[in-house]
């Protein structure tokens, strides 16, 4: 039942990201453009929900749906991680036109082009894997 759960909710969060546009590579060029709000409009309400939607977790100490005992522990604040992370992550967006999200929304619309960008999202991935336990901390 909790797998039904997961694929209801992918499949309203797949058609509301095709619906808003946010899964367009119009959309993506506009905004890295700087000629549009539209998607940073969008980036924002999810900031803003995330943010709120955390802080309810935190205080209410919320289980997740399959019971188990998890809490939100802080993160390593070095600057350097997420400075290469966000860059790398920054340009697989800019080159391909599509975040992770957006990718999988894109191939189950039918644009067949986007299976080489998600198969070099999970070929990242896994070398990154592969390589995560040599990179300084």
């Amino acid at each position: 039942m909790r797998y039904i759960t997961y694929l209801v909710i992918g499949i309203f969060f797949g058609i509301i990201m095709f619906k808003s546009e946010a899964a367009s590579w119009f959309r993506i060029y506009e905004m890295f453009q700087f000629g549009s709000f539209h998607m940073y409009g969008i980036i924002g309400s999810a900031l803003v929900l995330g943010i709120i939607g955390i802080q309810v977790i935190k205080r209410k100490n919320i289980k997740p749906l399959n019971g188990s005992e998890m809490s939100l522990k802080p993160k390593n604040k070095s600057i350097i991680r997420y400075l290469v992370g966000g860059i790398i992550f920054g340009l697989g967006w800019a080159l391909a036109g599509a975040c992770p999200g957006p990718m999988y929304v894109l191939a189950g619309a039918g644009y067949a082009s986007i299976l080489v960008v998600i198969f070099g999202a999970i070929a990242g991935t896994f070398l990154y894997g592969l390589i995560k336990e040599k990179l300084p901390h």
